[in-house]
């Protein structure tokens, strides 16, 4: 039997170096033969103050979940899954920091993890018919929002994690999905929303505890209206920036006072970034001059995207006076994008002062964090130090 290794502590793997375009201080917080990732960048990652993330990695041939110390890269892992009752979603894991729990999904399975105790149990089974979607507490940390997708398995071959495979058919399908909200307290779930449309990024405010959004997925030229509000008391739902003819919005998050979302896309073809309140007040949208992957902001004062394989920089742009300046040079991190556990999925820390990224410059996926200078230092073109 093997020893069970909840609570083990690895050695810190944690590499502090300088960029080689911007000179920012960057630490690689894993180092490990293997791929490590952190959350989906719209996921809550930190606990502890703060002064730790959750992450996920491969090691032993099996995913599971880690914490990792960001002052000295100290890693203690969190759970010791059995891999032969299906691997845990690496993007999934989400964290309640009112409970201090951590959620994430074993194959149909969703589970949660205590990380005072590190006590592991079990809080839904997707039903047959179903495969289940994302989940992410309330603001008041009492109830998870739980998503669940027909599972047309049987007509339609999917994988998309490596590649997008069947994303088009599934959209088209129209699955019938449904968002649930499971009492944490009780363990009771009902159903709060439902239609004949692919439902994904159920992301709820972290300030406000009856509100949440949600978007039809798919082609964001082809969907009838990328980003929904849901009221998940009443379960009202709502177009959040409505789009027109010609318009595309989408990668939708949730900025921090819980009340604006931010958003890009593209209108008359031309790409721009915006943000917007939940009811659809105070919009600010304004032409953006670069693309990446994805992309995330602290407050839309300063915007970070990740490039694309051939461009794979991290940029920053800064919001002045109704318009965008920029883009500025932060780091060369070499991302490949070649799965989804490697996409960069780049977002700010809870204070604003550093970006937390996923890279894979070696060969496997690794986390780091980047401190972020002033917006002033930083280079214009992507001209890498030795070279000026």
């Amino acid at each position: 039997m093997t020893q069970n290794r909840v609570g083990f502590s690895w050695n810190s793997e944690m590499n502090v170096y300088q960029d080689a375009v911007s000179g920012a201080t960057i630490r690689q917080m894993t180092g490990y033969k293997c791929h490590s990732n952190h959350a989906y960048f719209t996921y809550p990652a930190w606990y502890d103050n703060n002064r730790k993330i959750v992450i996920c990695s491969d090691r032993g041939n099996a995913s599971n979940l880690y914490s990792v110390q960001l002052e000295d890269g100290a890693i203690t892992q969190l759970t010791d899954l059995d891999p032969a009752k299906g691997e845990m979603s690496p993007h999934g894991m989400t964290v309640n920091q009112v409970r201090n729990e951590v959620y994430f999904h074993q194959n149909e399975t969703l589970l949660a993890l205590n990380l005072n105790t590190l006590a592991l149990r079990e809080l839904y089974v997707t039903p047959k018919g179903f495969k289940s979607g994302s989940a992410a507490a309330t603001a008041d940390g009492r109830y998870l929002i739980v998503g669940l997708q027909t599972d047309l398995s049987d007509k339609i071959m999917m994988d998309l994690g490596h590649g997008y495979v069947g994303f088009h058919e599934y959209w088209a399908a129209h699955p019938h999905c449904l968002i649930q909200k499971l009492d944490l307290e009780t363990g009771e779930i009902k159903v709060v929303y439902e239609e004949d449309s692919w439902l994904g990024h159920l992301n709820p405010s972290p300030t406000q505890a009856n509100i949440m959004t949600f978007c039809h997925e798919g082609p964001w030229n082809k969907v009838d209206n990328r980003i929904w509000g849901l009221d998940v008391n009443t379960g009202k739902a709502w177009k959040i920036r409505p789009t027109g003819e010609g318009e595309m919005v989408g990668h939708e998050y949730w900025m921090p006072d819980g009340v604006h979302i931010g958003y890009h896309g593209r209108v008359a073809q031309e790409p721009v970034y915006g943000s917007i309140a939940f009811d659809n007040s105070d919009q600010v949208e304004a032409p953006f001059a670069f693309n990446s992957w994805h992309f995330h902001s602290y407050n839309l004062d300063l915007v970070v995207g990740d490039g694309d394989a051939k461009n794979a920089y991290l940029m920053l742009w800064r919001y002045r006076d109704g318009k965008f300046e920029g883009p500025r040079f932060l780091a060369w991190h070499r991302g490949s994008f070649h799965t989804q556990q490697v996409h960069v999925h780049p977002c700010f820390s809870p204070d604003g002062k550093q970006i937390l990224y996923t890279a894979d410059p070696q060969g496997y996926g690794q986390v780091f964090v980047v401190d972020i200078p002033e917006f002033e230092s930083l280079p214009e073109k992507p001209v890498r130090r030795a070279e000026v």
